[in-house]
C-alpha cells in the first residue's frame, strides 16, 4: 500500500490544485453572475473532499467499511452551533481545539466499543451509533430538533484587536478550507507513509499475521478511529460555517453512505482519490438534480457503473491510463507502482 506513484499523479493533483485556487481570478470571466455561487459549490467540493478523505484512511488504507462515519461530521457542526456565543462571533483559537477535542472523545468512545469487530459487525455497530445520535439530537429541544441550531455569526480570528481572517469574506473562507484540505492531506500522506502507517497497511493485508508478529492492532485501529473522526468534525465545523445551521441530517446514515460514495467513485485507499471523487460527486449530483426530478436513479446508475467499469476509481485511471496497462503486458513502465503492489493502494511520491 505504501509504494511510490508515477509522477504524472503529482503533477495532475498540483494543476488541478492550481486551477481551483486560481478560481478567483478566471471565475467571474468564466461564469459570469454565476461566479459567487459557483465559489460556493467549489467550497462545498473542499469541505466533502476533506471528510471523504477522513473515512479514506479508515476503509482504504486500515480496511474498516464504516456507515456511522456522519457521526463526527454532524458532531463537529452541532459543537460549533451550541458553543457558539448567541450574539458575537466564538474564537477559532478555541473552537477548532473544543471541535477537535469533542469529536476525539467520542472517536475514542465509539472506536473502543467498536474496533474488535470485523465485517458486517463492524459496519452495522458504526451504523447504529451513528443514528443513536441522531435520534437523540433529533429529539432533543437544546439541539433544535429536526429543525437543527442557526448559527448567527462564523468564528473570528483575531489577534488582540487584529483580524488575520475575515472568514466571512466568501473569498477569504475559500482559501481557508482549501488550507485545510492541503494541510489535512499533507497530514495523511506523511502518517501513512510512516511506521505508524506501515502497520496500518499490514493490518489491512492480514490482520492475523500482524498479531502474530506481536503489534497490538486493536490500538492502532483505535488510534486511525480517532484521527479519522477528529478529521470529519473539522470537515462538519466547516460546513456548519459555511451555511450557518447545524442539522440532523448531517449525522444520518444518508450522508455517510453520500461519503463513501465519493470513496468508491474515487479511489479508495489512495488518499487524494476522495477529494477527486467529492468533486466528481457533487459535479454529477448539480447535473442530476437540473436535468430530472429522478435524479437519485441516474446517480445509482452511475455508481453501479463506476463500480463495473472503474474498480479502481479515477484515481485509477490517473494512476494506470488503460494504454499504459496494456503496455505493461509487455514491458513494465519504469514509473509504475512497485511490483507486487496493487497500483491503487497508498499515496504518491
Amino acid at each position: 500500500m505504501l509504494h511510490t506513484y508515477p509522477k504524472r499523479v503529482m503533477a495532475i493533483m498540483l494543476a488541478l490544485t492550481a486551477i481551483v485556487a486560481t478560481f478567483p481570478l478566471w471565475g467571474e470571466a468564466v461564469f459570469g453572475g454565476q461566479a459567487d455561487f459557483i465559489l460556493e459549490k467549489i467550497t462545498l467540493m473542499l469541505i466533502l473532499a476533506l471528510f471523504a478523505m477522513s473515512l479514506d484512511l479508515l476503509v482504504g488504507v486500515v480496511g474498516l467499511v464504516s456507515l456511522g462515519h456522519a457521526l463526527f461530521f454532524g458532531l463537529g457542526a452541532y459543537t460549533l452551533a451550541l458553543a457558539s456565543p448567541e450574539f458575537s462571533p466564538a474564537s477559532l483559537w478555541w473552537m477548532l481545539p473544543l471541535v477537535m477535542l469533542v469529536a476525539a472523545v467520542a472517536a475514542l468512545v465509539v472506536g473502543m466499543l467498536v474496533i474488535r469487530t470485523k465485517g458486517i459487525f463492524f459496519i452495522m455497530t458504526t451504523l447504529a451509533f451513528g443514528q443513536m445520535l441522531y435520534y437523540f439530537i433529533s429529539t432533543s429541544q437544546f439541539a433544535g430538533g429536526t429543525d437543527g441550531v442557526f448559527i448567527m455569526f462564523r468564528p473570528s480570528l483575531t489577534l488582540g484587536e487584529t483580524a488575520l481572517l475575515d472568514l466571512d469574506n466568501p473569498y477569504t473562507f475559500f482559501y481557508f478550507c482549501l488550507g485545510l484540505l492541503v494541510a489535512g492531506y499533507l497530514f495523511l500522506r506523511w502518517l501513512t507513509r510512516s511506521y505508524f502507517g506501515q502497520v496500518l497497511d499490514g493490518i489491512h493485508d492480514n490482520e492475523h499475521r500482524m498479531q502474530a508478529l506481536g503489534y497490538a492492532t486493536a490500538g492502532y485501529k483505535l488510534v486511525a478511529f480517532v484521527i479519522a473522526g477528529v478529521m470529519a468534525a473539522i470537515a462538519g465545523m466547516l460546513a456548519a460555517m459555511q451555511y450557518g445551521f447545524a442539522n440532523p441530517a448531517q449525522l444520518g446514515w444518508h450522508t455517510s453512505g453520500e461519503v463513501l460514495m465519493m470513496l468508491i467513485l474515487g479511489g479508495m485507499g489512495t488518499i487524494f482519490g476522495p477529494i477527486l471523487g467529492a468533486f466528481a460527486y457533487e459535479i454529477l449530483l448539480f447535473v442530476y438534480e437540473h436535468a430530472t426530478t429522478h435524479w437519485p436513479i441516474l446517480m445509482g446508475l452511475t455508481i453501479i457503473a463506476a463500480v463495473l467499469v472503474l474498480p479502481r476509481g479515477i484515481a485509477g485511471v490517473i494512476i494506470a491510463p488503460p494504454w499504459r496497462r496494456r503496455a505493461s503486458a509487455y514491458e513494465p513502465a519504469a514509473d509504475e507502482a512497485t511490483p507486487g503492489k496493487p497500483a491503487t493502494q497508498g499515496e504518491e511520491g
